[in-house]
């Protein structure tokens, strides 16, 4: 298993948590994970996304002003 892929080492967010960094309602995060633009883990009944998968959407969003 390659190095950045070791679970111990990964930082995982609520859905709470991620609502709360991207400025949006938990139900648009909910959607993300469910459309799959934002990749989650499922630990019974709650989502955890990687904090990496945040950050890797963000700037793959990012719009920059001219």
């Amino acid at each position: 298993m390659a190095d950045e892929h070791r679970l111990g080492e990964m930082s995982f967010m609520t859905v709470a948590e991620v609502a709360a960094v991207m400025r949006v309602s938990k139900m648009t995060v909910y959607r993300l994970v469910h459309s799959g633009e934002l990749p989650s883990v499922r630990v019974g009944r709650s989502f955890r996304v990687p904090e990496k998968a945040v950050t890797a959407y963000l700037e793959d969003s990012y719009h920059g002003t001219a």
